[in-house]
């Protein structure tokens, strides 16, 4: 619900004139960055203690359960991360393929494209079979389905930039929205980014949100 709602913050703070500019539309790249970031208030206790209530008494969710889901939340991303990473190797390897190539075996590309790039794991088996794959065919996403990690990288740093500015303000708010929400496809991503976050994206903040590192 808040990645979805992400997106629709995308297109209701959207503030251009022609809509092939405006919005979510924007390139594959850096259109889940406002939904990816937007998850993070999920569990923001200014945030949570609005939805997650017992359905019957209204009794908010008691701090022991809470602290279970934080900390289930970094469980298992080694696989979690190695699962993306494969499925955008697969996905590069798919489009790298010219219109003169011969008629492919979907099993066999796929076991072939996994070796090439050593994510062919037994313990880490294939996020998506190729067959089944909706985002490397359709959904626009073709050749971008990297754009989840890449675009985590910059949620986790622009939230960064809340933790370290006061969190969950009004004057937080209207930033984000002025300097990314509004933007659409109107100014190249890297200097919309680094105007609102500072400098360059910093992969340190994902490591850290998904707990691969400790410090």
């Amino acid at each position: 619900m808040f990645h979805e709602f992400g997106h629709a913050l995308h297109g209701f703070f959207a503030n251009q004139q022609y809509p092939s500019l405006s919005g979510a539309n924007v390139a594959r790249d850096f259109v889940e960055f406002p939904s990816q970031f937007n998850e993070h208030w999920a569990i923001n206790p200014m945030v949570f203690k609005n939805y997650a209530v017992h359905y019957k008494t209204g009794e908010p969710m008691p701090q022991t359960l809470i602290d279970k889901i934080k900390k289930a939340g970094t469980f298992n991303q080694g696989y979690a991360l190695t699962e993306v990473l494969a499925a955008a190797a697969l996905d590069m390897q798919w489009h790298k393929l010219s219109a003169t190539d011969p008629l492919q075996d979907a099993d066999k590309f796929e076991t072939a494209a996994l070796q090439k790039t050593h994510l062919d794991l037994s313990y880490v088996p294939s996020r998506y079979r190729s067959s089944y794959f909706l985002h490397i065919w359709g959904n626009g996403y073709a050749a971008g389905y990297y754009a989840y990690l890449w675009t985590e990288m910059l949620d986790h740093d622009a939230f960064s930039w809340f933790e370290e500015n006061g969190g969950l303000t009004l004057a937080n708010g209207q930033r984000f929205r002025d300097m990314i929400l509004s933007k659409g496809n109107t100014e190249d991503y890297g200097k919309m980014f680094r105007d609102f976050r500072g400098h360059d994206p910093n992969i340190s903040a994902m490591q850290k949100y998904r707990g691969l590192i400790t410090k």
